[in-house]
């Protein structure tokens, strides 16, 4: 459920970018009506509304999902909190300026973020976020939790340059295929990091025990 929870922006906005790509002349009604005011000279390229109408979703996804959690007295993570802030700004000048290469750079920013503040908190303030959210479950040396926490890093690194060659290089003349890689593509490498991750971790631990 909470995998979903915080997936909801992304699939909306998938939802929205596929079903506003398909029905254009839909897309641009409902980009003037509902964007119009918001957009540099109030005019809304055909075609970007269906980005644009897919990123005001998700900015408004995002907003709710903190509310929600707010709502309910439940606390709001510091990583949820950042992809608010990086969604609002990077999916406000897209929309304002009518211009798919704000959004396109929020992956990237989010990812890279992410990765400088385990730095920070690893290297300046000798606190392993990493650790702090796998160690309920596996006990691990010193070193190797170290290891691990700049393997994230490095991870995260990677994950914001991949973005980046895929958005502007590999789907550089098609934002449809790049919408499909962020949410397919993504979610599968990220998954297969975990796995990968896991196995090595379990193997370490089974011959630590034997």
């Amino acid at each position: 459920m909470k995998f979903l929870f915080d997936f909801f922006p992304v699939l909306l906005f998938f939802g929205v970018y596929k079903y506003g790509d398909s029905n254009q002349a839909w897309a641009h009604r409902m980009a003037v009506e509902f964007l119009g005011p918001l957009i540099a000279g109030g005019g809304v390229p055909p075609s970007q509304s269906a980005i644009l109408l897919a990123t005001a979703v998700a900015i408004i996804a995002t907003v709710c999902q903190v509310g929600y959690l707010l709502a309910r007295g439940r606390k709001v993570d510091n990583a949820m909190w950042l992809t608010l802030g990086v969604i609002v700004v990077a999916g406000g000048a897209t929309i304002y300026f009518h211009d798919d290469l704000f959004i396109k750079w929020k992956p990237t920013i989010l990812y890279w973020a992410f990765a400088l503040g385990l730095f920070i908190a690893q290297v300046f303030y000798r606190k392993n976020l990493i650790r702090s959210v796998m160690e309920p479950n596996m006990k691990l040396p010193e070193p190797l939790w170290n290891r691990i926490g700049y393997i994230w890093m490095a991870f995260f690194v990677g994950m914001g340059l991949l973005n980046l060659l895929m958005a502007f290089v590999v789907f550089h003349n098609d934002t449809g295929a790049w919408v499909s890689f962020k949410l397919f593509g993504f979610t599968a490498i990220f998954f297969a990091f975990i796995m990968i991750q896991t196995m090595m971790l379990y193997k370490y631990i089974k011959e630590e025990d034997a």
